[in-house]
């Protein structure tokens, strides 16, 4: 059957849904790193010994749920992007992405109603699924409806918008310091809107984070653009027409549940205190976790591929494929989420660091600076090719998150100018990768294979984040020390690298 080719309007206008899709994505995962340290402080305190009247926030508590909610986050991404992803192969990459961006925007507004880590922790999970899925599907959808000559622009933009979501959720922060906007004041404009009075203060309290969490339900009115004006991928409406998306099985999905349990069984080995279970017995169920895990998440793949007649050794390549994509995302993720997003926490310990717009105005550097990277990283990748940019970003990452931890002592223009190099380096990456994960697969599986490949990134980087308060224990809570260890993770991306296809001047294949 021949179908008509989308026109210039629908690419456009899938373009326009995706990237503000990606952006609504930014502003999703800059929330927590930028209040989470104000609402753990609410909930995990103990007796001030300075004054034993007062409380003041646990700090090791306080760092062991900051990994564990960041943590639950990547699990939930990660199993949203092979959930949807696999959605998006079958029933098409418009209507799975509406659903993907409405179940991440209802789920960060009800976070702003947590009461408990653990309420916010199950919050962050569910919200994750949804913004895991909308980085797959859109960018399934993109590089499919625009031709190959736009591809490195478009992975670019897709990297830029994201981190410009992260700007747009630092600049909302930086906006209500009470030394511009006071709380009176803020309380008097959501009473204004309706808001009861009782809701109003406690959406203002300990630095607004309820209120900025609210904020992230916003997304949810982009849903009814995408129904109404987003055309579908033709490329998978031909694959349809041709009976490939019968070969996605529901019962499938059942071990990616599976996967996703043992994910979190992980996290709540490491989440015991630790002296109600043994080191050894955290490591070894950390470890058959991870391959139930992988064999859980891979599953709905192989039993697609298995169906569709093709040759053993197109299936042997897909999967082998999938696993190199995972450890490929897996390197600079483990370093962003593990390395990078943990300055929140440090900057809090600098001199002159506890003042409002610290973080906010960290998280805005940050985020230009990775804005500029993604087009940067994207971009270099036409002239030099994938394998190349990507070593010399690895190299470049390394030795640039050594220096920020090292070399920075206190609170200043200096040091805001060096979280905007570090994101510049550090988040070029996401600009590459969704340039070169779409060349990997072919059309029918490629919202699963890349969103297995790069959120199955956030798995590793999950663990990374477990072992993180561990790490600061061993350097008497010295973040810089614990962060610039991490570094030493781009060395692995390196050595992935060399074993990796070029697709430079390729088209997308079929």
């Amino acid at each position: 059957m021949n179908l008509p080719a989308v026109s210039s309007r629908g690419r456009n206008l899938a373009l326009l849904a995706a990237l503000l899709g990606w952006m609504f994505d930014g502003m999703e995962m800059g929330l927590f790193p930028l209040v989470g340290k104000d609402a753990l402080g609410e909930w995990l305190r103990v007796t001030n010994p300075a004054d034993p009247t007062t409380t003041i926030p646990d700090k090791p508590q306080v760092d062991k749920w900051y990994g564990i909610v960041l943590a639950c986050f990547l699990v939930g991404a990660a199993t949203g992007g092979v959930l949807f992803g696999w959605l998006g192969d079958k029933i098409g990459r418009v209507r799975a992405m509406t659903v993907s961006i409405l179940v991440y925007s209802l789920c960060s507004g009800l976070s702003a109603a947590s009461q408990s880590p653990e309420q916010l922790a199950v919050l962050r999970f569910l919200g994750a699924l949804g913004m895991g899925g909308e980085w797959a599907l859109g960018v399934a959808l993109v590089m499919e409806l625009w031709p190959g000559t736009s591809r490195t622009l478009l992975a670019g933009l897709i990297g830029a918008f994201g981190n410009l979501g992260y700007l747009i959720c630092g600049a909302i922060a930086y906006s209500l310091n009470p030394d511009r906007t006071s709380t009176a004041q803020i309380q008097s404009w959501l009473t204004g809107v309706g808001v009861p009075a009782d809701w109003a203060s406690d959406l203002t309290a300990n630095r607004n984070w309820r209120l900025l969490f609210l904020l992230g339900a916003v997304p949810a009115l982009l849903t009814m653009v995408i129904r109404l004006f987003v055309p579908e991928s033709d490329k998978w409406t031909k694959e349809k027409e041709a009976g490939k998306a019968s070969h996605w099985a529901e019962t499938d999905l059942i071990a990616v549940l599976i996967g996703c349990a043992a994910a979190l069984g992980v996290i709540a080995l490491w989440a015991v205190e630790k002296d109600k279970l043994a080191f050894g017995v955290r490591v070894a169920g950390s470890v058959v976790g991870l391959v139930l895990v992988v064999v859980g998440y891979l599953y709905p793949a192989r039993g697609y591929l298995r169906r569709s007649g093709l040759s053993p050794e197109v299936r042997r390549r897909t999967l082998g494929r999938m696993l190199l994509a995972a450890g490929i995302s897996g390197v600079p993720l483990l370093g962003t989420w593990a390395g990078l997003m943990w300055m929140y926490m440090w900057v809090s310990d600098l001199p002159n660091g506890k003042v409002y717009d610290a973080k906010p105005l960290m998280q805005m550097y940050s985020s230009v600076g990775a804005a500029i990277g993604c087009m940067i990283g994207a971009l270099l990748c036409a002239p030099l090719g994938r394998r190349p940019v990507y070593a010399v970003l690895c190299l470049l990452s390394m030795a640039s998150m050594i220096a920020f931890y090292r070399l920075n002592n206190e609170y200043n223009t200096a040091f805001l100018l060096s979280a905007g190099l570090l994101g510049l380096i550090s988040a070029s990456f996401y600009g590459w990768l969704p340039l070169y994960l779409p060349e990997l697969f072919p059309t029918a599986v490629r919202a699963t294979g890349q969103g297995f490949g790069f959120n199955f990134g956030r798995i590793i980087a999950a663990a990374g984040n477990l072992q993180m308060a561990n790490l600061l224990r061993a350097f008497d809570d010295d973040y810089a020390q614990a962060c610039a260890l991490v570094a030493g993770v781009y060395i692995v991306g390196l050595v992935l690298i060399a074993i990796a296809p070029e697709t430079k001047g390729k088209e997308l294949p079929e």
